[in-house]
């Protein structure tokens, strides 16, 4: 059976610093699932189809480059009940800061507890990504501001497309 990591995540919209952990966590299994929450109470700024096709359309070359199967897929359900349902044994986090590394130890604290077969795996983000938040990124350009050097250039088209007439 592969090496199987989940990297959970909302991916609203994939941002470069998404895609460093992916080109991270690639290297670290066989077969990569990069999970969509969706969840009822949250409205994202892209729907789950087009956030699953931003996703297929930056992450797979990265995958491919290193010979890792990537799977994309949404879950609404616990992060831990979609890792054993997908065959992961990996639980794949990103951090950009102290104020992540508390929060997802204690995430991984919980998890761990719920799924001890899952083992949660934190990967830095490089220095060049980590002050880029996907909610900062979605009000830059819901405001008309470059978010060229935060995102790949597909996510900024489908930006532009998206607030297109909304900017004062």
């Amino acid at each position: 059976m592969p090496r199987t990591a989940l990297f959970p995540g909302s991916f609203d919209p994939v941002t470069n610093g998404h895609l460093d952990i992916v080109a991270q966590a690639a290297r670290l299994a066989e077969r990569l699932v990069l999970a969509i929450g969706t969840h009822p109470g949250k409205t994202p700024l892209f729907s789950a189809d087009e956030r699953l096709a931003m996703l297929n359309e930056t992450c797979a070359p990265l995958a491919r480059k290193v010979g890792c199967e990537l799977r994309c897929i949404t879950f609404s359900d616990l992060v831990v009940a979609t890792a054993r349902r997908e065959g992961a044994g990996i639980l794949i986090r990103g951090l950009r800061s102290g104020t992540d590394f508390d929060y997802e130890m204690e995430m991984a604290g919980m998890n761990g507890a719920m799924a001890p077969d899952v083992q949660t795996v934190f990967l830095p983000a490089s220095a060049a990504v980590r002050p880029i938040t996907a909610t900062l990124v979605r009000q830059i350009a819901a405001m008309g501001g470059d978010v060229s050097s935060f995102v790949p250039p597909a996510i900024v088209a489908r930006l532009k497309t998206k607030f297109a007439g909304k900017s004062g």
